[in-house]
């Protein structure tokens, strides 16, 4: 199985953590900024936390004042992700991404999604546009 993917940085960062998947786009508003627990009603990670975690996900939802609101307030209390892997970026996250220095990329390959599963702990470089699968669960 691959454990190596080319990636495009859209917010530079090189970090390390455990993966968690939302199939989802993701309002960081409906994120309680002091557990890192999405508090939105049906989604599909309602419940768990996106705090240090390397958080995969289609894009973003809601207005640019709560997206980046609620990434900051998340940020403020240490539970924002330490990446964000997106497959439809969207100016007001990828802006709050940089601004905020939370790694993010975008155009992953493919294969990477049928792949990774929650809980696997990944290395994203986005400096130089990889992603590095470090262990499986």
């Amino acid at each position: 199985m691959k454990d190596n993917f080319l990636c495009h940085k859209l917010s530079e960062g090189v970090v390390e953590g455990e993966v968690l998947i939302s199939q989802d786009d993701i309002c960081y508003y409906l994120v309680d900024p002091a557990t890192g627990n999405v508090i939105e009603s049906g989604h599909d990670i309602e419940g768990q936390s996106v705090a240090q975690k390397i958080l995969v996900f289609p894009g973003g939802k809601g207005s640019s004042v709560v997206q980046a609101d609620g990434l900051f307030q998340l940020l403020m209390k240490k539970n924002a992700p330490k990446a964000m892997v997106i497959k439809n970026p969207e100016t007001v996250l990828v802006t709050s991404g940089i601004i905020m220095e939370i790694a993010m990329v975008d155009k992953v390959e493919e294969q990477f999604y049928s792949s990774i599963k929650n809980g696997d702990i990944v290395r994203v470089d986005a400096n130089n546009g990889e992603i590095t699968v470090l262990s499986r669960k």
